[in-house]
């Protein structure tokens, strides 16, 4: 990791994956067009074209063994998907390209790969992803009201207030519970918790992409 004291975390997060460590191993034997080639079918394949011929006809022309350019491969489109999660706004170019530096790519790769990640395809290619990211239906509507047991066969809930809540989901579901009132109260208070901690936490600057 750089000592640069303008960033903390690489955009890799804390551990490089090995596809990219893999991936900056076998570069040295590759050329330029061969990597443009090679980066030009990867940003097609994550905006969703078939590039399995292309790519099949990129390992037929190629010097690389096979199994190099599998790796290589692999660890280009590692280093996209990476980068177009983290947002536009938290990561920069120079601190994007010292990352790759680090990991000792080529500088007209790397210009290559900064062309892609701070282009404009950029927005294409961060909805696509968002697209396919796993995910969980959204809350989309949320409602509530205290309402009050009257007859109960238990003594310990008669008269007892609780809380009905109704969730409305992104996947047209609806979602219902009930909450006693102590705990509502046990679950806002972690909730205020969690927050204090989250709030904590952003203030370390050993969790910052960048300042």
């Amino acid at each position: 990791m750089s000592s640069n004291q303008t960033r903390d975390v690489s955009f890799l997060g804390g551990r490089i994956p090995p596809e990219i460590e893999s991936m900056s191993k076998h570069l040295k034997d590759v050329d330029q067009e061969t990597f443009r080639k090679i980066l030009k079918a990867l940003v097609s394949g994550i905006e969703g074209n078939d590039c399995r011929e292309t790519m099949r006809t990129i390992a037929e022309s190629s010097l690389v063994p096979e199994e190099k350019l599998c790796h290589i491969v692999a660890g280009m489109y590692r280093v996209l998907t990476e980068a177009i999660r983290v947002p536009a706004s938290s990561l920069k170019q120079e601190a994007f390209r010292e990352d790759l530096r680090e990991l000792r790519l080529p500088e007209d790769f790397i210009t290559d790969f900064a062309s892609v990640v701070f282009g404009n395809r950029r927005t294409a290619l961060e909805a696509v992803a968002s697209r396919q990211d796993p995910h969980l239906p959204s809350l989309e509507t949320f409602r509530w009201r205290v309402d009050v047991t009257i007859s109960t066969s238990s003594l310990a809930r008669a008269l007892q207030p609780s809380i009905l809540m109704q969730m409305k989901l992104s996947d047209g579901s609806l979602q219902h519970f009930e909450v006693p009132v102590s705990k509502f109260q046990e679950l806002r208070y972690n909730v205020a918790l969690i927050l204090k901690e989250m709030n904590d936490l952003e203030k370390r600057s050993v969790l910052r992409i960048q300042d």
